[in-house]
């Protein structure tokens, strides 16, 4: 039976009167060697003091012996472990007892012949009460006292301890590392380094102590030698380990060589465990979907999907306010306000749709955004208490006019698009300049249909046919800002789930109406399905009282408009292939979604995502772009593996050999 411990007891190494030495290993595989204390002995705490002090009097500096790596001397087997490093362990603590390790021989029939150790005479003292001249009888009151040296010789061998036979049905294991070689004195003492006083038990004052008789497996020389190993040919088993681990990797390596240009649609396979991903992108593309969905979830794929083809919408009026009588200018000055809301691009060629009241808004609403514009440029001035405002608003909107230049002109509106992060008040690159194409009322789907002056953008797709009914779960995405001031803040991509409360069948267009909203700027937004595809654009809820952009205006609306226009819905060659990489990237197939993001990159650099899924796949272990590699490598890899195996041959051949001559 093994005993306790934190190893995993291999082979027993050799046995003694009170206890065993083991090969064993450690949590990390290193080979160490354990000397346990038989538990019949370890019942005497004078054998239990014994073998705790001996041990901790051969680790002290100058004990001549050897730290120990763990004990426990309180287990009902005590046990000491070693390193195996060729220095003093298990068996040169049981020597320094008084007790030699024997190994334990196989017999001819493979089993192991018992160890028959002498019971315990009774009625003599115990081994460990023996010191000096065993003919002189000793009663010994005080508690024994530790030693830290070497024991003193002793001229009678020691009582042996009654210990059970262990009986070992296999044959002992080949023990790689042997027995370390130590020095002992010329008389091998037989009792435990301390002087204890006799147990109560065999305490016996002012009585002669009768030497036990001699124990012939107490000697110190081995009376049975065990034959040397054969010679071990470790030195050419390492190398045709090493020559097969080469002729394995460089195959492998010639056979990827040859197979990793072929980069077709990525095959399924099991979506791989989430992984983090990169704390620092190169770029912010606005949309972070591994921060808005769980790593590696349909949800988080979906937005991946749809992302880059998010646009931030801005329109910058400018005009002047003034009576509807006379055309007199109610300030010289010329009034801007601003219109901001979110698109999306439906055609690569630049075509985006967005918001009809957002990008074209009645005159109504272009008069009270300009007087609310007026009134807190009078506010800033020191003419207006801001309380007042809406009334000022309120008792013109009959009487006043918002024109161009010249009266009767209509106000200048200019329209930008961004992409990614956005920011107010920008005209200039990154923004798009863009214009109104076409644009349907608000009873009839308050859409707008744009084209910003560039082409090649990240497009989205379209699903005609949505299954669109209460309760279904959709994705929702939309620009807002938490920035205070409205005139530079930023705005970013925020997506949320929502849940579709009911269908409006009595509006013209049929609207859904959803649980959740994103905020006023993302009127022109999108609703989504879990494959990333279009079914529905968000806008404003009149019958709420907050406006909230709580409504879906259904996709059918859309592709009435795109085909009013004659534009359709249209992916690009990047678009296409952007999919391909996160197909590859979502299965797995990182060196895959390096290269086909990189070609994505270069083809449309207005997807960020896609440069920041590539070092995700990077990251996740596709390496560097592996398109770069050269043309040699094919070769020469494949090669490489031939002349190793081709190696690996002859080797084997002279083993067999070698093995025939030696037989």
């Amino acid at each position: 039976m093994q005993p306790d411990g934190p190893y995993r007891f291999t082979e027993v190494m050799g046995v003694c009167q009170v206890g065993r030495a083991w090969w064993a290993v450690d949590g990390q595989d290193r080979l160490v060697t354990v000397a346990v204390l038989e538990p019949v002995v370890a019942e005497d705490p004078a054998w239990r003091r014994a073998f705790s002090g001996m041990a901790d009097a051969l680790a002290a500096p100058g004990g001549g012996g050897g730290p120990y790596l763990a004990a426990d001397f309180t287990a009902a087997a005590p046990w000491v472990a070693y390193a195996a490093d060729g220095g003093p362990g298990a068996d040169y603590l049981f020597l320094a007892l008084g007790h030699e390790i024997r190994s334990e021989r196989p017999d001819d029939d493979g089993t192991v012949a018992m160890l028959q150790v002498p019971p315990a005479d009774q009625s003599q003292p115990a081994p460990w009460a023996i010191q000096g001249d065993p003919t002189q009888a000793r009663s010994v009151s005080a508690p024994p006292q530790q030693v830290s040296a070497p024991p003193d010789q002793v001229s009678a061998p020691p009582q042996p301890v009654s210990v059970p036979p262990h009986q070992i049905s296999a044959p002992p294991h080949q023990v790689s590392v042997p027995p370390y070689q130590v020095s002992v004195p010329p008389h091998q003492v037989s009792s435990p380094p301390e002087q204890v006083s006799t147990p109560p038990a065999f305490s016996q004052p002012d009585q002669p102590v009768s030497v036990p008789p001699h124990d012939p497996f107490a000697a110190p020389v081995r009376r049975i030698q065990p034959s040397a190993p054969p010679r071990r040919q470790t030195g050419l088993w390492a190398a045709l380990a090493a020559l097969l681990l080469v002729a394995v990797v460089g195959g492998g390596v010639g056979l990827w060589a040859i197979s990793a240009d072929d980069s077709a649609a990525p095959e399924t396979t099991p979506a791989v465990p989430s992984t983090a991903f990169p704390s620092a992108t190169p770029v912010n593309p606005g949309l972070k979907p591994w921060a808005q969905a769980a790593l590696r979830s349909p949800e988080e794929r979906a937005l991946a999907t749809v992302g880059p083809s998010m646009v931030f919408v801005e329109v910058i009026f400018t005009g002047y306010v003034r009576n509807k009588q006379d055309n007199a200018l109610l300030r010289k000055t010329p009034i801007t306000f601003n219109r901001r809301c979110t698109g999306f691009v439906v055609n690569h060629d630049g075509h985006v749709l967005t918001n009809s009241q957002c990008v074209r808004p009645t005159q109504d609403i272009v008069l009270n955004n300009a007087l609310g514009a007026l009134g807190n440029a009078l506010v800033a001035e020191g003419g207006l208490n801001a309380k007042d405002v809406p009334a000022f608003t309120r008792a013109r909107m009959k009487t006043a006019v918002f024109t161009g230049i010249e009266p009767g002109a209509q106000p200048d509106a200019k329209l930008y698009g961004q992409l990614n992060v956005a920011k107010g008040d920008v005209t200039d690159s990154p923004a798009i300049p863009g214009a109104v194409v076409q644009s349907l009322a608000l009873e009839a789907g308050n859409l707008a249909l744009v084209k910003l002056a560039q082409e090649n953008l990240p497009a989205a797709e379209l699903n005609t046919a949505p299954a669109v009914a209460p309760d279904t779960s959709l994705l929702i995405l939309g620009y807002t800002t938490t920035d205070t001031s409205y005139r530079t803040a930023t705005y970013n991509v925020l997506s949320k789930s929502v849940t579709v409360t009911g269908v409006d069948t009595q509006s013209p267009v049929n609207l859904y109406r959803i649980n959740e909203d994103l905020g006023i700027y993302s009127r022109g937004g999108i609703a989504i399905d879990p494959a990333g595809r279009v079914v529905g654009m968000l806008d404003n809820d009149l019958l709420r009282p907050d406006k909230a952009n709580r409504v879906v205006v259904p996709v059918s609306t859309m592709t009435g408009l795109l085909a009013g226009a004659g534009i359709q819905n249209s992916l690009g060659e990047p678009d296409k292939l952007y999919r391909s990489g996160l197909d590859a990237y979502f299965a797995g197939q990182n060196a895959t979604a390096v290269d086909r993001f990189d070609a994505v990159v270069e083809a449309s650099p207005a997807n960020l995502l896609a440069r920041s899924y590539r070092q995700a796949a990077v990251d996740s272990g596709g390496g560097e772009d592996t398109s770069s590699r050269p043309g040699w490598a094919v070769p020469l890899l494949a090669g490489s593996g031939g002349a190793l195996a081709v190696g690996l041959v002859v080797l084997m051949v002279m083993l067999a050999r070698r093995r025939d001559s030696a037989a």
